[in-house]
């Protein structure tokens, strides 16, 4: 069968935006990768992995170090620090969370109820993909004026990281994406409730070993085909970005973007099997249990609603066959990419080009009859792509203020009161709901280890390992912090990056999906009382 023209089109959009990504990329494979550094004042690429050492360890310190308090005399008030700095001067990076005007998180907050907002008040203006980076692109050119006019070299220099960590995200999405959309699995499997738990079950398991997306993208068409018949099933899909987009990703780095990033500051690969597989247990059975039950609910309510037997159609099925299995090795080098490059310290921008060669590979190898049998089309990772560069950008100054405040520099925002594994937990997660949960990782355990006397600035791929050594109520913390990040990305559909993903190809499939809010209230009803139980059994011993 023939691609239409705007599947060519968008095809050749996706490629263009990755291979330009890498060309972006050339000039920095020669730097040394800032990884795993963890400066009071910026949060670092998940695929980075040296620090500079320009960083002193008074600037990795927090609030709770009893020697440090801040002055007026040194933190200005930050709602002034804009009439205080002249146009391009150049300023250290450390003075910009602490003197950034609160103002500065007004795109971000903007960008984020565009996408609350606009799908109910202006649904066919805000289908369209251009509209949506019309949004996040002014918005985002707001905070990048602002960070290069006001603070020079150091804006600069922090639009860099986010930039740079915006391209290593979207090319590995892309590249699951790509390689996940060339497997098809002939056939379908009957979409009654115990074969739609087993099937979320088993993406809940693959997620933490080929990554929340990688898992997701292979197995939604597969969930989605299963349950045609079935009327109401949106609550379907949503248990399935709960637990294969994002709970299933806990027992190794490879699963989530902030157990990688701790990774490659010094967590032992090993440390989230040994240490978080009871919480991952619990979380996903307690999930599967009630999803269980509510989709035998939403069932029988169909039986009663419905002329005809619901149930006998459900169980209608074909025989299950794979195909695109050359595709299973390329997902395999995706993997070993991601692990190689931390493992031996890969200069930034060659796993970036390994994953762009091997999406390609996916592309021109993979029948054309496999992605339109999967109703695979570009849409939904461009979707990802325009409204995620907007979200990096704009998070930017959100972040800066967040380092400075857990460090004690924002008097504005007074103390920092973190200071048990439940605080971190909570505090962890409901920043990551509304942030991208692999910065907001970095923050809270680079603070942390402030709080714990360990100077995050002391050299390459150590110190979250010096951080677990200090003792059992370390590794509580930094266990809360991994779980918050990982298990509130699903709270809503920006926490984490499959979620919006596996939304917009359900939508490209016929399912009506919730708005913003009202996705946040099924997590408020499912996944905060889960939540509440993980805090009671792990974090409050």
């Amino acid at each position: 069968m023939l691609i239409s023209r705007t599947a060519r089109i968008r095809s050749t959009f996706f490629f263009l935006l990755l291979g330009v990504g890498s060309l972006a990329l050339a000039p920095l494979s020669g730097q040394e990768s800032p990884v795993v550094e963890a400066p009071v004042a910026e949060v670092t690429s998940p695929t980075d992995t040296a620090t500079p050492a320009d960083k002193t360890p008074d600037q990795a310190m927090p609030a709770a170090n009893a020697a440090h308090e801040p002055s007026t005399a040194e933190h200005s008030d930050p709602e002034n620090s804009a009439e205080e700095h002249s146009a391009g001067e150049h300023h250290d990076p450390g003075e910009m969370g602490s003197q950034l005007p609160l103002w500065t998180v007004i795109p971000f907050v903007a960008l984020l109820l565009c996408i609350a907002i606009l799908p109910l008040v202006a649904e066919h203006w805000w289908h369209h993909n251009s509209n949506k980076a019309i949004v996040a692109g002014a918005l985002g050119v707001i905070v990048a004026v602002y960070m290069l006019w006001v603070w020079g070299d150091a804006g600069r220099h922090d639009l860099e990281h986010k930039v740079k960590e915006y391209v290593s995200f979207i090319i590995l999405l892309g590249a699951l994406y790509v390689i996940s959309g060339g497997i098809y699995i002939r056939g379908s499997l009957s979409g009654t409730p115990l074969a739609n738990t087993a099937l979320i079950a088993l993406g809940t398991l693959l997620a933490s070993f080929i990554g929340t997306t990688g898992a997701s993208v292979l197995l939604i068409r597969p969930l989605l085909r299963a349950n045609k018949s079935r009327r109401a099933k949106s609550h379907i899909v949503i248990f399935f970005i709960f637990l294969v987009s994002n709970c299933g990703g806990l027992l190794t780095p490879l699963g989530d973007p902030p157990l990688f990033l701790g990774f490659l500051a010094g967590v032992p690969f090993l440390w989230t099997l040994q240490n978080l597989w009871m919480h991952w247990l619990v979380v996903n059975i307690l999930l599967l249990v009630i999803f269980n039950v509510w989709d035998q609910v939403m069932l029988s309510r169909e039986e009663k609603a419905r002329a005809g037997s619901q149930l006998e159609e459900a169980l209608v099925h074909e025989p299950v066959a794979i195909e695109g299995k050359l595709n299973f090795l390329l997902l395999a080098g995706v993997v070993a990419t991601i692990y190689c490059s931390g493992q031996f310290g890969w200069p930034y921008g060659i796993q970036e080009v390994l994953m762009v060669v091997l999406s390609l590979a996916a592309y021109f190898t993979t029948p054309a009859s496999n992605r339109t049998a999967n109703q695979f089309t570009f849409g939904p990772i461009i979707e990802v792509a325009v409204l995620f560069i907007g979200i990096f950008v704009t998070m930017a100054p959100a972040l800066q203020i967040l380092n400075a405040w857990g460090q004690g520099n924002r008097p504005d925002l007074g103390p920092f009161a973190l200071s048990e594994p439940w605080h971190f937990f909570w505090a962890t997660g409901i920043l990551s709901s509304f942030l991208d949960n692999a910065p907001t990782y970095l923050t809270l355990a680079a603070t942390a280890c402030g709080m714990s006397g360990v100077d995050t600035s002391s050299g390459a791929g150590g110190y979250m390992l010096a951080f677990i050594e200090k003792g059992p109520e370390a590794a509580a913390i930094l266990a809360a912090i991994s779980c918050g990040a990982v298990f509130m990305g699903a709270n809503t559909y920006i926490g984490n990056g499959p979620n919006f993903m596996v939304k917009a190809i359900a939508e490209e499939n016929g399912v009506r999906m919730p708005s913003f809010f009202g996705y946040m209230a099924y997590s408020g009803v499912v996944l905060i009382p889960v939540f509440v139980v993980v805090t009671l059994i792990f974090f409050r011993g």
